[in-house]
């Protein structure tokens, strides 16, 4: 199941005050087995420094074949690609804790169905790395999920804290690749003008 929080949505679970209108978007997902987080990003030409477009969860029902969630998974993000044409999908590095092998085990199954999925319909991919993300938002790369949800609704002017934390996450991920994957893009393009202008 999917369950999305829209920018200016009148169901009272919009994130931004109005609605906007989809650009060069970015779609960040942090990939789970149980609730996997996605958020559209596009870049703001002021404050805030992004637009948020669209965040929310897909839910995987517990207790079903892990085939069958990896399948829900597939089909769910394979609707949001199609839906919103993002130019990248930015999705979360994998990280292996000696204390949680298993975790990182059953982790590495989503991003892969991710990345699959992904480049099935022709979109690159973006990978960042956990520590970096929180870094950039917090200047802390250690930062728990309540200093995540804060930082993301502060950065990006949000009328309250993103939830659940997976959506924080989502979005967050996604700022972080908007800034790697759009801004080198813009300054390509500024220097070609300014070569034509010359």
């Amino acid at each position: 199941m999917m369950s999305g929080m829209i920018a200016g949505s009148s169901t009272g679970r919009g994130l931004c005050d109005r609605p906007t209108a989809v650009g060069a978007a970015v779609l960040g997902i942090d990939p789970g087995l149980a609730i996997t987080g996605y958020a559209l990003l596009s870049a703001g030409s002021g404050t805030p420094e992004a637009i948020l477009h669209e965040a929310g969860v897909i839910r995987l029902i517990r207790g079903q074949s892990l085939q069958s969630r990896l399948l829900h998974l597939e089909e769910s993000l394979t609707a949001l690609i199609r839906a919103h044409h993002p130019v990248c999908l930015v999705c979360e590095e994998l990280y292996a804790h000696y204390r949680h092998p298993k975790t990182a085990i059953l982790m590495g199954h989503a991003r892969g169905v991710v990345l699959a999925t992904a480049a099935r319909l022709g979109l690159p991919v973006v990978s960042v790395g956990a520590t970096r993300v929180k870094k950039l938002l917090t200047g802390n790369g250690h930062a728990s999920k309540r200093q995540m949800q804060s930082a993301v609704a502060r950065t990006l002017g949000l009328s309250k804290l993103p939830e659940p934390p997976d959506v924080a996450d989502a979005i967050a991920i996604a700022f972080c690749g908007l800034r790697q994957h759009l801004r080198p893009m813009r300054r390509q393009r500024r220097s070609r003008g300014a070569g034509v202008l010359a």
